[in-house]
C-alpha cells in the first residue's frame, strides 16, 4: 500500500514594509514567525503569499525549521537572509523582539525559507 502524498497548501501572511521589500528584492529569505496554529500549518512546498498593503507576491516555502527561542534560531540561520543584509545581529534581535514578545517567543519560533520564483 502506499502513502498518500500531501497536496501543497496555500497561505496567506501580512508583513511590514521594509521587510516585504526585502523579500521582494531577493535579500530576506527566510521570514521568522511564532508558533501560532496558522503557522504550524505551513509546510516545504507550500505557497505563502506575502502581503503589506495593496500589495504582495506569492512566494514558494522550501523548509520550515523550529527552534525554541529567537536566540537558538539566530545562532543556527543566516541572519542577513532573515533582517537583510544591512542589519547586525543585535538589530535583528531588537527587531524581533519589537514585534514579537516574549509570551509570544514561548510559543515557538519558525524560519520560514522562501524562495520568490
Amino acid at each position: 500500500m502506499t502513502g498518500v502524498q500531501r497536496q501543497p497548501a496555500g497561505h496567506s501572511l501580512t508583513i511590514r514594509k521594509p521587510y516585504f521589500d526585502l523579500i521582494a528584492s531577493g535579500a530576506k529569505t527566510i521570514e521568522v514567525r511564532v508558533g501560532h496554529p496558522k503557522i504550524r500549518r505551513i509546510d516545504a512546498g507550500d505557497t505563502l503569499r506575502i502581503a503589506c498593503g495593496d500589495e504582495s507576491l506569492i512566494t514558494r516555502v522550501d523548509a520550515v525549521r523550529e527552534y525554541g527561542s529567537f536566540q537558538a534560531m539566530l545562532d543556527a540561520e543566516d541572519p542577513a537572509a532573515t533582517g537583510g543584509p544591512d542589519m547586525s545581529h543585535d538589530q535583528l534581535v531588537a527587531a524581533i523582539r519589537d514585534i514579537h514578545p516574549p509570551e509570544k517567543e514561548a510559543l515557538g519560533v519558525f524560519a520560514l525559507h522562501l524562495t520568490v520564483p
